[in-house]
C-alpha cells in the first residue's frame, strides 16, 4: 500500500491496517507473538507508525518497534524472532511525501495475494474486536533486535581488508547498517547521503540517480585509491546498484551475473537456474549460456521473481533496478545482503568488479510508450502479426516484448538488439502501429 503520507495515505487508514492485519495475523498466531514495526527515515515515517501501533494495539496484538531499519531487516527480524508478522513503513524508492506500508508473514516472506485480500476486506469493517484492560496490547521499542541482521550480513562473509567502498545511502533506511558493516568486514568506507535526512530521501542520489556515486569512485581512483568501488541504495534498502572502479554504472543483470556465476563455481546455484523478468536485458541471457546457467523470465515485479523461485526451487533472482532475492541469505531483496556478497566476491575471486560484470553486455534497448486506455489493442491480431514479424527480422540478435502497464493508461514497445538505429525504427514502426489500432478501435466504439 503506498500513496501521498497524510492525503491518500491518512493516518487513519494506516490504523485501520494495522487493526486488520493484527486480526488476520492472530488467526495463525499465540497471543503473545507480536509484530515486529520498521520504518524508513521518511518525515511522515513516525506518525504512520504510531497510527500503525495503534491499530495493531487496539486489537489485542503487542509490537515490537525496531525504529530505522532496512526492509530486508524487518522480514530477517520477524522470521528469526518468531513474531507474528513483520511491518515496514517505507515508500522504497519514491518521492519524499510518498509513504507506504507492508505486511510479511510469520515466515519472513511477503504475504500472499489470499491474505492481502483478507486485510482488505476487514479495512473498513466496523466489527473487529476492540478489548480493554490487560486485553489491550503493548507496544515496546527494542533496538537491540538489529543484531541479528548484522549477524546475518556478517555470516560466511569474506574479509574485505584492501577494498575501497563508497556508500550512498539515499539518506535512507541504510544509512547506518551498510557502512557499519562494510567496516567490520575490513573495508575502507567513504560515505555519500549517509544521513538519516527523511526530507532528501532519494533526491538526486542513491539507486535513483547513481551520478553522484560515479563522481566520488572516479574522484578517489584519480587520487590513487586501490580496488574502489560504489554501492547505492534506494530508500528502504531492498535494492543495491554498483558502480566499479572505473566509475561505469553496473545494472541489476550485471549483479545477477556476477553473484550467479559464484554461486555456481560453489555449487549453490539450484538447477543452474537464475530467475529475471522480462525486462531483463538479452544481454544477460547470452552472457549465462555459456556456462550452462538458464534464465526464467516472469511478470514484472519482484513478487512475481519470488513466486517463481519458490515454487520450482530456484535460490537466485531478481530485477535491473537491482532488486536481488538470495534465498540462502534472506526471504527477500535485500540491498546490504547483496552489497556483502557482491563484495566477498570480489576479494575471494582476486578479480576487480569489472572483470567479474565485463562477460555481460547489455545489449542496447529503446523502451517507447503509447499512451491508451485501450490495453485489448495488444492482442489484436493486426498487431500481433507485426510483432511476430520483428521478431523474425531480429532473429537470435535481439528481443521484442510488447505489453500493457499494469499501473498507467500505456502500452509499452521495448526492443532490444545489436544495432541501436535498427531497433530504433523497429520500434517506432510497432508504436506507431498500435497508435494507429488504438485509435481506430477507439472509433469503432
Amino acid at each position: 500500500m503506498r500513496g501521498v503520507a497524510n492525503s491518500e495515505l491518512s493516518p487513519e487508514l494506516a490504523f485501520a491496517v494495522g487493526r486488520a492485519g493484527a486480526v488476520v495475523f492472530a488467526r495463525t498466531s499465540d497471543r503473545h507473538q507480536p509484530v515486529i514495526v520498521g520504518r524508513d527515515t521518511r518525515i511522515s515515517g513516525t506518525m504512520l507508525e504510531a497510527a500503525v501501533v495503534a491499530g495493531i494495539t487496539s486489537a489485542g496484538r503487542d509490537v515490537i518497534c525496531i525504529g530505522i531499519v532496512p526492509t530486508p531487516a524487518v522480514a530477517l527480524i520477524t522470521e528469526r524472532t518468531g513474531a507474528a508478522a513483520g511491518c515496514m513503513i517505507s515508500a522504497s524508492h519514491n518521492p519524499i511525501g510518498d509513504n507506504g506500508i507492508k505486511f510479511f508473514g510469520a515466515d519472513g516472506f511477503k504475504l500472499s495475494d489470499d491474505l492481502e485480500y483478507d486485510i482488505e476486506s476487514l479495512v473498513d469493517s466496523t466489527e473487529l474486536p476492540r478489548p480493554t484492560g490487560t486485553g489491550v496490547g503493548v507496544a515496546r521499542v527494542a533496538q537491540n533486535l538489529g543484531a541479528l541482521y548484522y549477524e546475518a550480513l556478517y555470516a560466511d562473509a569474506a574479509d574485505l581488508a584492501g577494498l575501497t567502498i563508497v556508500v550512498d545511502a539515499a539518506y535512507g533506511a541504510a544509512y547506518t547498517f551498510a557502512p557499519y558493516a562494510l567496516r567490520k568486514l575490513g573495508a575502507k568506507v567513504h560515505e555519500l547521503h549517509c544521513e538519516p535526512d527523511g526530507a532528501r530521501i532519494n533526491v538526486g542520489c542513491g539507486a535513483t540517480d547513481l551520478g553522484p556515486l560515479a563522481s566520488r569512485v572516479r574522484d578517489l581512483a584519480a587520487r590513487g585509491a586501490k580496488r574502489v568501488l560504489g554501492i547505492a541504495f534506494d530508500g528502504d534498502g531492498d535494492r543495491a546498484l554498483f558502480v566499479d572502479e572505473t566509475g561505469d554504472a553496473l545494472t541489476g543483470d550485471h549483479t545477477l551475473f556476477v553473484l550467479g556465476r559464484a554461486m555456481q563455481k560453489k555449487r549453490e546455484l539450484a538447477h543452474n537456474t537464475i530467475v529475471a523478468t522480462v525486462m531483463s536485458n538479452v544481454g544477460l541471457q547470452r552472457a549465462l549460456e555459456p556456462y550452462g546457467i538458464t534464465l526464467v523470465r516472469t511478470r514484472v515485479g519482484d513478487r512475481y521473481v519470488l513466486e517463481r523461485m519458490r515454487a520450482d526451487g530456484y535460490v537466485l533472482g531478481g530485477e535491473q533496478s537491482g532488486h536481488i532475492i538470495d534465498l540462502g541469505r534472506n526471504t527477500t531483496g535485500d540491498g546490504p545482503m547483496t552489497a556483502v556478497t557482491v563484495c566477498s566476491t570480489v576479494v575471494t575471486s582476486g578479480a576487480t568488479l569489472r572483470e567479474l560484470a565485463r562477460e555481460m553486455r547489455n545489449y542496447p534497448q529503446i523502451l517507447l510508450n503509447v499512451r491508451t486506455a485501450d490495453k485489448t489493442v495488444v492482442a489484436d491480431p493486426a498487431i500481433a502479426a507485426l510483432i511476430s514479424k520483428t521478431e523474425r527480422q531480429l532473429g537470435e540478435s535481439g528481443r521484442v516484448l510488447v505489453r500493457a502497464s499494469g499501473t498507467e493508461p500505456l502500452i509499452r514497445v521495448m526492443i532490444e538488439g545489436a544495432d541501436q538505429s535498427v531497433i530504433e525504427g523497429l520500434a517506432r514502426h510497432l508504436a506507431d502501429a498500435i497508435e494507429r489500432k488504438a485509435v481506430k478501435h477507439g472509433s469503432a466504439r
